[in-house]
């Protein structure tokens, strides 16, 4: 099968003149349907660039990057959009928006859908929101809500529209170890359920066993010699 994503000598810099310096360089990587992939290296090292380049939240500058067979550099708009529409991303913060409930946040992000009726949408957000263990808190507000039970909140407004791939960035950052390990253990079963591929940039040493493989990026390289298959 082909990939889902592949990426052939990208690089990407920022700045300019002298102020010009790379932060990606000569990156190299296929990732396959329905695989878990771990993403680690130093701070600065360029992770988090690279998955805002995969979810085509970034313009590619150097190389190829192609995501579900479509080919992002030089890519126009509506190509970007509608790479976005199929990838759900988990960051660092939760990014609840304060106002709405745990099912309207999980919600929102069914309004890039077209063919997803605005009827269904607060069936498909309890449904997914029972699914991450918060089924009591469907019409809870943040405010009301742990650092965990939002953070699961977060995973559930990343899945609940059957995303292709899914892209996170330190999401058991902010999370003590018991909530960090409920967290990971969600992202693996739903990724297995829903069949789509994850990429997970993390420092947490502790959620590595979740991964089919581990890859290592240091001074905007993947490090080769350190690729590793769980």
């Amino acid at each position: 099968m082909s990939p889902l994503v592949s990426i052939r000598q990208l690089t990407h810099t920022f700045g300019r003149g002298n102020l010009r310096r790379p932060v990606l360089t000569d990156i190299c990587l296929d990732l396959a349907a329905g695989e878990i992939v771990i993403l680690e290296g130093p701070s600065g090292s360029g992770k988090t660039t690279l998955l805002t380049l995969i979810g085509a939240l970034r313009s590619v500058q150097t190389g190829s990057l192609q995501v579900f067979g479509q080919e992002l550099r030089g890519a126009r708009k509506t190509r970007l959009i509608k790479t976005r529409q199929q990838v759900g991303f988990i960051f660092q913060q939760h990014n609840l928006l304060s106002c709405l409930t745990a099912w309207e946040n999980v919600s929102a992000s069914l309004r890039l859908h077209s063919r997803i009726p605005k009827r269904a949408y607060r069936d498909r957000a309890v449904a997914m929101l029972n699914a991450v263990g918060l089924g009591e808190k469907v019409d809870a507000y943040p405010e009301k809500l742990s650092g965990g039970q939002k953070q699961r909140v977060a995973i559930a407004r990343a899945l609940v529209s059957s995303p292709r791939l899914v892209l996170a960035d330190e999401p058991t950052s902010s999370l003590d170890r018991q909530s960090g390990r409920e967290v990971v253990d969600i992202m693996q079963r739903l990724a297995r359920e829903e069949g789509c591929t994850v990429l997970l940039v993390t420092h947490d040493n502790r959620i590595l066993d979740i991964a089919d493989r581990i890859l290592s990026m240091e001074d905007g390289a993947l490090d080769s010699n350190r690729y590793n298959m769980i």
